[in-house]
């Protein structure tokens, strides 16, 4: 076994994202290119030398044979130690939680979240810092700068390693030890929530579904859910993750998710449903017979956490990315604790949770989690609303209901129009940067009329840094709102997403159905934006 330097050439689209470097798989397959990127994170951080690091994934497509090449490049590096998850399966919430509790300098995630896997689907790599969290700017900056230069990348030559099999085991100086990837995960939900009260419930009578979506969260779910806390037996479904998540796009959304939605919505529907996505880290929550929008779930979970041990003493703070409603303002001002707003994705939650600003932080794509670890989590949160429930013995309906009685209904949808030329999104979007001006005091369908209208810029009220152009916000005097941003999750064009939101103070008007309710907000955004002249699109591809 020896050290193997190899020479190499730039890639010139290695800049990582919101959430690291997504591509389609056959892309991350070709010679050198995943070696380039990985050479480049050592590099970006300083080297690897000496290092410990946390190594998983959700399990898609080349999840094994990405992870055995890193293993040889980290122990080429100079690497101490990696710690693996058995199969090189890692939750991406489970990793940041190894992460942190074994204090270690990192780890190297292998994901796409919620994008489809397969041979010709999507595949993803990112670092996630000491804390846990998602790479800052500065450090994808930095890894970006890296793929510039690069010449050269080192490698262990060595067979595989086993990973089947819980142990140590050693390549070359480098000690690897494969861990049990649900253990540690399962133990820190135990220390959170009320296991007692929650298998109490299923002792009497409470039943539930869980989508996994022939994804990652499938064992953790089924060891928690059915194992420790006693649900029937065959509560979990899709529970194996796939290589190709069994041809399913592991989002859950009532979109993607369907079949859970019509079990939800039917006769003999359960009185509590959730699915979760590709790496684990978002989560759709449904009672009986009525879907729980993210913004609200943020909200309710917030109003709710003290129910849960882990949350007694109350919470710090409360953060949501800017597209998501303004619903959990409300509770946080109800509980006079800090309220934060920031761009889209998750490593700006990162500085206020390890600030000891914010406990509880939510996005609307399905995202939401709390300070036990610096990633969303599905599952938590699918626990949070398990332990609230067994608390007050309501169902999903009578707390939103109670919820939105107490503090509002902010109506509220997220239209996403996928795979649009990028030239004709760019394009979009600077139309509508040069109007943002001139659009105060407009009116739109009569009574719409613009209080204000701006790029949404970020100062991190921890570090001073500024994150600007973060989306495009349209704000009217009756509360009403229109953001509209492209997202960076995909592989394929740009994917514009289209937030659209309507307060109702209560009590009346509070039963609507949201695309009725968003009627007239609908309209306007489209005509602001242009979205049909500048895409040819009318409806969207997704509404959530």
């Amino acid at each position: 076994m020896t050290v193997k330097t190899v020479s190499t050439t730039p890639f010139s689209d290695q800049k990582p994202g919101t959430s690291g470097l997504r591509k389609k798989t056959p892309v991350f397959m070709r010679p050198h290119y995943l070696e380039n990127f990985v050479q480049s994170i050592f590099d970006a951080i300083g080297g690897a030398r000496g290092k410990t690091f946390v190594l998983g994934g959700d399990g898609r497509y080349f999840n094994d044979r990405a992870a055995q090449v890193i293993l040889r490049m980290a122990a080429a590096n100079g690497a101490a130690r990696v710690i693996v998850g058995q199969g090189a399966i890692l939750s991406t919430p489970a990793a940041s939680h190894l992460i942190r509790l074994r204090k270690t300098d990192g780890g190297i995630i292998l994901s796409a979240s919620h994008n489809p896997g397969g041979p010709e689907e999507d595949f993803g790599v990112k670092f996630n810092t000491p804390n846990g969290g998602p790479a800052p700017e500065s450090v994808t900056e930095a890894i970006f700068e890296a793929t510039k230069t690069l010449s050269e990348y080192r490698i262990f030559e060595a067979q595989d390693v086993d990973l089947s099999v819980v142990g140590r085991t050693v390549l070359g100086d480098m000690q690897i030890e494969v861990v049990d990837p649900v253990a540690d995960y399962a133990a820190l939900m135990e220390s959170l929530f009320d296991f007692p009260a929650i298998r109490a419930m299923f002792s009497d009578g409470f039943t539930m579904r869980f989508d996994a979506m022939c994804a990652v969260t499938g064992p953790y779910a089924t060891e928690i859910l059915e194992n420790r806390l006693g649900a029937a037996k065959g509560t979990v479904v899709n529970g194996t993750p796939l290589p190709d998540f069994g041809g399913m796009h592991p989002d859950p959304n009532p979109t993607w998710a369907k079949a859970l939605m019509d079990e939800m919505f039917s006769a003999e529907a359960p009185d509590f449903g959730a699915a979760s996505d590709g790496d684990g880290d978002r989560n759709m929550v449904v009672g009986r017979g009525i879907y729980v929008s993210p913004s609200d779930s943020l909200a309710v979970l917030a109003a709710n956490a003290h129910l849960a041990p882990g949350y007694k003493a109350g919470l710090k703070g409360v953060a949501r990315s800017m597209p998501t409603s303004a619903a959990a303002d409300r509770v946080a001002e109800a509980l006079g604790v800090e309220e934060f707003e920031t761009p889209t994705g998750w490593k700006f939650f990162g500085n206020l949770l390890d600030a000891g600003r914010a406990t509880i932080c939510g996005e609307e794509s399905f995202g939401t989690g709390s300070d036990h670890v610096r990633e969303k989590d599905g599952l938590w949160a699918v626990l949070l609303w398990l332990n609230i429930l067994a608390v007050r013995k309501e169902s999903v309906r009578e707390i939103l209901e109670a919820h939105w009685q107490q503090f509002g209904r902010n109506y509220y949808s997220r239209h996403d129009f996928e795979a649009i030329e990028t030239a004709r999104a760019d394009a979009m979007m600077e139309e509508l940067r040069g109007k943002l001006v001139g659009l105060t005091g407009a009116a739109f369908n009569g009574h719409l009329k613009v209080a204000e209208a701006d790029d949404f810029a970020y100062t991190d009220p921890v570090d001073g840094s500024v994150s600007r152009k973060q989306g495009v916000r349209i704000l009217f005097q009756d509360g009403s709102r229109i953001v509209m941003r492209l997202s960076g999750t995909g592989t394929e064009g740009a994917t514009l997403r289209l937030y659209l939101e309507r307060y109702a103070p209560g009590p009346e008007g509070l039963d609507l159905d949201p695309q009725e309710a968003l009627g007239p907000i609908i309209a306007a955004a489209h005509e602001i934006a242009g979205i049909e002249r500048h895409t040819g699109r009318r409806e969207p591809d997704v509404i959530t």
